[in-house]
């Protein structure tokens, strides 16, 4: 079928909006006032023998004519108007820069353990309440939607969350008084991941805008593989980096990295990405679309159940690290290459997502198996405290480089199909708050699931000088993680699950307009199915 193109209209009173919605939906030239308002695109019908059809964004022009022979084809040609190289390095760097967030946090572990001797409960309490910025994402998603910036909303975020990033890690490689108070060091780890959360929303809302404005579904995967490349940096040269160099090396290292990714943001124009200019409205609109959004159970449903998932387990991550370090006495280069190996891991899932099992496995059976694998995955630790693996002749060291980040990466890797599908069902305007709301969801699960850990490890006693119950808990947190299996029918099967089994019980007029889109809050939901089938062929 055609792809609908927007009509080229000479006055200027007359030009829609331009944005796009599923093929095969055709809507009349002439509407009113109120049809304009909600719609996003208009498809032209017509029988005359040469017809220019120009799209009216800035970065390319689709020119499509009849053949000269009179034939029914059309010949088209695309011509870029504008370099949008600098959207893909600015987001490629970005999501390195981010992944390689590791390179400074294995640093101030070891930092927390060794230096300020830390009991492994109150380092896991100082890990998950770090993240607490984090919680607030849905905020920082709505103000990057509707307030904007010298004439952007997207880039001027990335800017300022980076520049919080470096002044925390600044302060911690320059002042030494920082790294030897837990209040003041605290402080600026909240700091750090208040700017880190910034970032990270306005990078998520260009990507979902970026995708859908050009049509690349899936743009989500690239962007984990470029974390995944950034964490498998940062992992690399942190461990060993330790070795010889003290924490706060690393910390000046990591505040240069930002330097450059501060410059490149810098120098980057929002408007030569060729992004529609969202629509003008207020914070309290913006906010009320949001909620109207995620109480739609295509979205509602998905959602819960991953928030459930993460916020079930209690983890134990604290207790595990002070295990490996300090009765396994593990050198930092063991659990950095440990780290590399898992991102490495998750590279090459991500690659085999986005080629194969997105095309070929529904959802629901993908989802369930990696969860299956997760919970199973957790009993590595189990087998390493156990020392079973030294019966079998694997040594600590090696078992540690192989298996001790597969639980970590499976948790990461089944968030990926959740982030492509909310990101392709977002409405115009809304990427920045629907990405966000996500992305603050899953970080208050983390820090239930971490607080969760830290109560458990108290309840059965393990602390710095008593492990013996720790393989109960880590039994305890692998029959939690089965748990989410019992309600995994809140998960669809696929985007095209949604329509089907909502078609039910509709009028003809109905499921005509469920075609066209789902009006949210006034806002148009377009599940843009049959054109990310075309895009996938």
């Amino acid at each position: 079928m055609n792809n609908p193109l927007l009509l080229s209209i000479s006055n200027p009173l007359n030009l829609l909006k331009p944005s796009t919605i599923p093929y095969g939906i055709t809507l009349n030239t002439t509407i009113n006032k109120k049809q304009q308002h909600q719609s996003r695109t208009l498809v032209v019908k017509s029988n005359t023998r040469s017809r220019t059809i120009t799209t009216a964004t800035s970065s390319v022009s689709v020119v499509r004519r009849r053949n000269s022979n009179g034939g029914g084809g059309f010949d088209e040609t695309k011509v870029c108007r504008r370099d949008r190289g600098n959207a893909v390095l600015l987001c490629a760097l970005g999501y390195m820069v981010q992944g390689s967030r590791c390179f400074p946090w294995l640093a101030l572990n070891f930092l927390m353990s060794h230096c300020l001797h830390l009991k492994p409960s109150t380092l896991q309490l100082v890990q998950y309440t770090a993240i607490l910025p984090m919680v607030a994402k849905p905020l920082y998603g709505v103000l990057s939607d509707v307030l904007y910036i010298d004439g952007a909303r997207r880039v001027p975020y990335i800017s300022i969350g980076v520049f919080l990033q470096g002044l925390a890690w600044g302060s911690l490689a320059i002042l030494p008084g920082s790294r030897e108070a837990l209040p003041s060091l605290m402080g600026l780890a909240l700091l750090s991941n208040l700017g880190a959360s910034v970032t990270e929303v306005a990078q998520d809302a260009l990507v979902a805008e970026y995708g859908l404005r050009y049509q690349m579904n899936g743009l989500q995967s690239y962007a984990l593989m470029a974390s995944a490349v950034g964490g498998v940096l940062g992992n690399l040269l942190g461990g060993y980096c330790l070795l010889k160099t003290p924490p706060r090396i690393l910390f000046l290292a990591f505040t240069a990295i930002l330097s450059l990714q501060l410059t490149v943001s810098l120098s980057s124009k929002e408007e030569s990405f060729g992004l529609a200019r969202g629509r003008e409205t207020s914070l309290k609109k913006q906010l009320s679309d949001l909620m109207g959004v995620i109480q739609v159970d295509e979205i509602s449903q998905p959602l819960t159940w991953i928030i459930a998932s993460i916020a079930t387990v209690p983890l134990l991550s604290g207790a595990v690290f002070c295990y490996q370090t300090q009765v396994l006495n593990l050198d930092p280069s063991v659990i950095g290459m440990s780290k590399v190996i898992g991102q490495l891991m998750l590279l090459c899932l991500t690659v085999v997502y986005d080629r194969y099992l997105k095309k070929t496995l529904p959802m629901r059976p993908l989802v369930h198996i990696v969860q299956l694998l997760y919970a199973l995955s957790l009993l590595f630790d189990y087998i390493l405290v156990k020392q079973i693996n030294l019966s079998f002749g694997i040594s600590n060291k090696a078992f540690v480089l192989c298996f001790s980040s597969v639980a970590e990466i499976l948790a990461q890797f089944k968030i990926l199909p959740f982030s492509v599908m909310l990101a392709n069902m977002s409405p115009g305007g809304c990427e920045g708050s629907i990405t966000s709301f996500l992305a603050s969801a899953l970080c208050l699960s983390s820090i239930v699931s971490g607080f969760a850990g830290v109560g458990m490890a108290n309840m059965i006693g393990v602390s710095s000088n008593n492990y013996i119950n720790l393989p109960v808990g880590i039994l305890i947190q692998s029959l939690a993680a089965m748990l989410p299996l019992w309600f995994i029918h809140y998960v669809p099967m696929s985007e095209h699950g949604f329509e089907k089994e909502g078609k039910r019980g509709l009028s003809k007029r109905s499921r005509r307009n469920r075609r066209v889109g789902r009006v949210v809050g006034q806002e148009i939901l377009a599940y843009r199915r049959e054109r990310g089938t075309e895009a996938q062929t």
